[in-house]
């Protein structure tokens, strides 16, 4: 696929990914008593990666009809916001730097993010999404990222550790409080109310970013945040007032000046606020060995209604796996 060229790659994948959509939604009109789920492909998604000195890097491509539902509300969506939802396909980049550093008693590996890309693009014109969908600004947007990163050779590692800690907010808190008196003279005892009020603000970005170990895998997480009630998206869903507000935070969300994505409704994460590392202590017997290591990843994208009036909302999935390598010199 790397001699294609990035931009016939694209177009090429949406070209193929088209005409599995068509294919998917002939099969579910013929099957119609078939739950949708069985009218999937074999493999969901297209992926590959490759590495390079320094650079790791996963490129996957996927239809959004074909990844998997985890939740979705009632009832169903009308047909033309199926349409529009149906004819998208998400289309994602992983690249991870790494670094070997020869130490004295061991080599360490040290792995940060370069960029990780998430967008969901159209498969169709936009004179076809305004005829036959609702447009092309209602689509899902991604809510969480997910990667595991595990290196093969496990018995020849000594420790893992990760560079960011968890989070420790700045909360900050007035208090207000009021003292009321009265005294009545035919009452020979004095009426006193006392009142004391608390507030708590706190400030949190729409994406929060988390480190973790399992083993000696290293797991990093990308969660979007609800800006009214700062619950994650892909877990869980407005309420129908939320729903109906046309000033809540994600409606219009592709052109308002607090978006949390992109205008085109993707994600970037780059190295300028997501470069903190993981790093690796292997056995220094590995010297000159090369390494396998695994890419393990998921991605969720949700629908919540942009600017068309439906209380129906959605969460899919998406997960991939792939193998890269690593020489230790």
């Amino acid at each position: 696929m790397r001699i294609l060229g990035s931009n016939t790659e694209e177009q090429w994948m949406r070209s193929i990914n088209l005409a599995i959509t068509n294919w998917i939604l002939e099969l579910q009109g013929e099957n119609a008593d078939c739950p949708s789920s069985n009218c999937k492909t074999p493999s969901p998604l297209f992926s590959y990666s490759f590495s390079t000195y320094g650079l790791w890097k996963v490129q996957l491509y996927c239809p959004v009809i074909s990844m998997l539902v985890e939740k979705s509300s009632s009832p169903s969506p009308d047909e033309n916001l199926l349409f529009s939802l149906n004819y998208h396909q998400l289309e994602g980049v992983i690249q991870l730097n790494h670094k070997v550093i020869v130490q004295e008693k061991w080599i360490e590996v040290r792995v940060n993010t370069d960029n990780i890309r998430c967008d969901v693009m159209k498969l169709v014109t936009d004179k076809l999404m305004k005829e036959r969908g609702v447009g092309t600004s209602e689509k899902h947007f991604p809510s969480r990222i997910a990667l595991q990163i595990t290196p093969a050779m496990q018995a020849n590692i000594i420790s893992i550790s990760v560079s960011k800690s968890s989070e420790n907010l700045t909360r900050e808190i007035s208090t207000e409080k009021s003292i009321e008196a009265s005294f009545e003279p035919p009452n020979p005892h004095m009426g006193i109310s006392f009142a004391a009020g608390e507030t708590m603000t706190i400030s949190l970005k729409p994406w929060k970013f988390e480190q973790s170990v399992y083993g000696n895998t290293a797991i990093l997480n990308w969660f979007l945040h609800d800006s009214v009630n700062g619950r994650e998206v892909f877990s869980s869903k407005p309420s129908k007032f939320a729903l109906l507000q046309p000033k809540a935070w994600f409606k219009h969300r592709y052109s308002n000046a607090h978006r949390p994505f992109t205008r085109q409704g993707g994600v970037v994460f780059a190295g300028d606020e997501y470069g903190e590392s993981v790093s690796w202590k292997v056995d220094k017997a590995c010297m000159g060995e090369s390494m396998e290591w695994e890419i393990k990843g998921w991605i969720w994208l949700t629908y919540w209604p942009n600017k068309h009036r439906t209380l129906y909302t959605e969460t899919r999935r998406l997960e991939f796996r792939e193998i890269v390598y690593l020489t230790l010199v």
